[in-house]
């Protein structure tokens, strides 16, 4: 098979991204995570395969998703909308036809050659701004052949790449991955084994070994921390991110990414009964003094994202 030929599954493209790596991006979201974090702002992401995305207060009451669909997964009941997610074999044929757009599929297979076409599409943005291809996610790694194959043809047409990643991988596949990327976004979600393992279902053991190979090896590193409150912002964690940083010369730059809402909205439309984080986004100032620790702390490359 043909590089260009490679499938892998995608919800987003992103063009005109500025803040998934130097210069203007355009950056391709890959489907599937093996984290669950609380704070996700694209739970879209975690399951791998696509999904229906229903916004009801689009919905016009038109019944037409009531006819179309032959598993009967939309129907009334009483005077309720009903859409049940276990008759669900997500064909597309409600969503094709939702005259109002409240029915979306979230996720669509692509191969290599879709994806770099639409990529290549900005590519006097990339020469003028320094940037290029950035691959996120979900986690991209889960979707190894598609990533290593789209990373290659990337290079080979002399584009500049990122990578997005939780580090929650194998060795072997970023070892692979490391001749293809020119810098790792590597997302550290936490410094505290115990609190990340509670808040994303694992502890970052996996994660901080592959960072220091990463380091090892001579990867360029952007380390990107979110900071969520009421669960990882205090002092001990600001202390801790310095600590790494001073440890891993390799890591050119520190992006702080404050918790923000998006994502619960999103859990409601894919029907995910995920936790709901009562938090509201970080102020302006309080950020400000996160950096400003840190910077006392000896990271002066520390900047918001």
């Amino acid at each position: 098979m043909s590089r260009l030929d490679v499938r892998g599954i995608i919800f987003d493209i992103k063009r005109f991204a500025i803040h998934d790596g130097p210069g203007i991006r355009t950056t391709v979201f890959c489907k599937g995570c093996p984290l669950n974090c609380a704070w996700c702002h694209n739970p879209e992401s975690i399951r791998p395969d696509p999904e229906i995305s229903l916004m009801p207060d689009r919905c016009i009451g038109c019944g037409h998703c009531f006819k179309i669909c032959q598993q009967h997964a939309h129907r009334m009941n009483g005077d309720k909308r009903v859409y049940d997610r276990d008759r669900c074999v997500v064909c597309g044929d409600c969503a094709e036809k939702c005259y109002a757009e409240a029915i979306e599929i979230v996720g669509r297979q692509v191969t290599v050659a879709e994806v770099i076409q639409e990529v290549e599409a900005d590519r006097p943005f990339y020469e003028t701004s320094r940037g290029g291809m950035t691959l996120s996610g979900g986690e991209p790694t889960q979707q190894f052949d598609f990533t290593h194959a789209l990373l290659a043809e990337a290079k080979l047409r002399r584009l500049h790449t990122c990578l997005d990643t939780s580090g929650l991988t194998s060795w072997d596949r970023l070892d692979q991955l490391l001749p293809l990327v020119d810098i790792f976004l590597y997302d550290l979600k936490d410094t505290d084994a115990q609190r990340h393992k509670r808040f994303t279902g694992v502890d970052n053991d996996l994660i901080l070994e592959n960072l220091r190979r990463l380091n090892d090896a001579g990867a360029e590193i952007i380390l990107r921390c979110p900071m969520i409150p009421g669960i990882n912002i205090d002092d001990q964690h600001l202390t801790r991110i310095a600590d790494v940083v001073r440890s891993h010369p390799r890591i050119s730059e520190v992006n702080l990414l404050p918790y923000h809402r998006l994502g619960m909205s999103k859990s409601d439309r894919m029907g995910y009964d995920r936790p709901k984080l009562t938090e509201q986004t970080p102020a302006g100032q309080e950020v400000e003094e996160w950096l400003t620790r840190l910077r006392d702390l000896g990271v002066t490359t520390a900047r918001r994202s």
